[in-house]
């Protein structure tokens, strides 16, 4: 029974079609995405910091520079799949990851009521608790 499930998996294998261009493209994104090309790339790395960048023939665009602190600032560019041109710019340094940019999701704004009622717990802290 083995041998004969062996054989099955060896054979639907071997018969299995390639992927078509259509789910290619789903599954890695636009298909021409896959053939994209390096157009520009620098890279310096000193003992002081970093610089970078890249660009490739389908309009994806990074750049990077670093201090000898670790320090980060840098940018990131593409092409959305609607033909949107999407632009991040970013800090990274000791406050962490900090993204910016018109693509970045806000949270909404606090409403009246709950910033209210923020502001009067701050005004009026608990009174300490003794434990006997």
């Amino acid at each position: 029974m083995f041998k004969l499930v062996m054989l099955c998996a060896v054979l639907g294998l071997a018969l299995a079609s390639p992927l078509s261009p259509h789910v290619l493209e789903h599954a890695v994104g636009r298909s021409e995405d896959v053939h994209a090309d390096v157009v520009a790339r620098h890279d310096d790395v000193r003992a002081d910091g970093f610089d970078s960048s890249l660009q490739t023939s389908n309009g994806i665009q990074q750049s990077a520079s670093g201090d000898v602190h670790g320090n980060i600032h840098g940018s990131f560019a593409w092409i959305s799949p609607e033909g949107e041109h999407v632009d991040i710019k970013y800090v990274a340094d000791e406050n962490g990851y900090q993204p910016s940019g018109a693509w970045i999701p806000t949270p909404p704004p606090i409403p009246e009521a709950i910033a209210r009622a923020v502001a009067w717990l701050e005004s009026h802290p608990p009174a300490p608790e003794y434990h006997h």
